[in-house]
This record gives structure tokens, sequence and C-alpha cells, in this order.
């Protein structure tokens, strides 16, 4: 009777091991504000003149052609930012107090690869999680390793990356992988 306790241990320390879960390591920022970037289409108002108001993709170059004052960077801003630097552009010999919203038309899309059903470039819709992106995909495939994904994100002048949870938020421009199994 005295080695039942004995063998009942041994044999839940296996176990225990499996049950354990390994602790999300974020090398990527999971919050703080929207920034326009490449690929972003953004509509902007300018009160009083309906021949500006319009939407304007973020070029390669990560400005927008602006009627009457050319290209105005816009990569890194916010849209209150942006609104501001449109408004003072057109402040400098255009328009007399012009008052400028920007706001985002169209997010750039994310992209996702690896074991899901449906690799490739898919619209990004706010809030959007690890957990949505996959859904948008079409699902796992059968050799999916469930456990581990990886998110992919510019943050200033370099690509980070970072393993993750299903409860993770991604922004636009992000790649998600998610990872096979072997056996």
């Amino acid at each position: 009777m005295r080695w039942l306790p004995i063998l009942a241990l041994t044999l839940m320390v296996p176990l225990a091991g499996c049950a354990t879960t390994r602790p999300a390591s974020y090398f990527v920022e999971p919050t703080g504000p929207y920034t326009l970037d490449t690929g972003d289409l953004v509509r902007v108002t300018v009160y009083g003149d309906q021949e500006l108001s319009n939407t304007y993709r973020v070029a390669d170059s990560g400005a927008i052609a602006f009627p009457l004052v050319g290209q105005v960077q816009v990569r890194g801003q916010t849209t209150a930012a942006a609104a501001s630097r449109l408004a003072g552009a057109l402040a400098n010999g255009y328009l007399r107090n012009p008052n400028v919203a920007v706001e985002v038309a169209e997010y750039r899309p994310f992209f996702i690869q690896g074991a899901v059903r449906t690799s490739g470039q898919f619209s990004y819709v706010p809030y959007m999680t690890v957990r949505a992106a996959i859904s948008t995909a079409g699902g796992y495939t059968d050799t999916a390793d469930r456990g581990q994904v990886t998110v992919y994100r510019r943050q200033g002048n370099e690509m980070v990356r970072g393993s993750v949870d299903l409860d993770f938020p991604i922004y636009p421009g992000d790649t998600v992988v998610v990872s096979e199994r072997w056996f």
C-alpha cells in the first residue's frame, strides 16, 4: 500500500511537464497610437473647400500627393499629426486658417503565411487579433502547430518578431506566421 503514492507521483511528474504553457514573449509592441504608413488610404477633409477634400493613398515614399502643396510626408504620423502637417502646408500661402481633418479610410493589409488554409494578404479590420487573422485565412491546416504563432512587425527602421498567443493584437502591415508541427 505504501508504494501506491510513490507510483502515482512517478506517473504524474512526466504529465506535469505536458501541462506547462510556455510564456508568450513579446518583442513586438502590442500597444500605441496608430501611425500611417505606405498603403494606407486616408480621407482628408478640408472644411470649406470640397475640391481639396478627397481620399489619398500613402505612397512608398511615405507621402501623400496633395493638391496645391505637393508631397506631404505622413509616414510615422498619427492622423492628428498628419492633419496638422497638412494644415500647416496649406496655411503657407494657400488658405487662411485651414481646418483639416484626416482619418483612415482603408488600412494597409496584413499578411499571413504558414500552416493556414489560405496564405496571403488580407484587409485589416480594427482591433484584429491573431485568432481573427487565422480565421480570415480559412483556419489552421491539419499540420498546424496551434500553440506557436510568430508576428513580425516593423518598429522604426527595423523588423522585430515575437512569439505570441492567439489574443495578441495585430496591426496593419504585420506578418503572422503559423508554424507547422513536427510529429
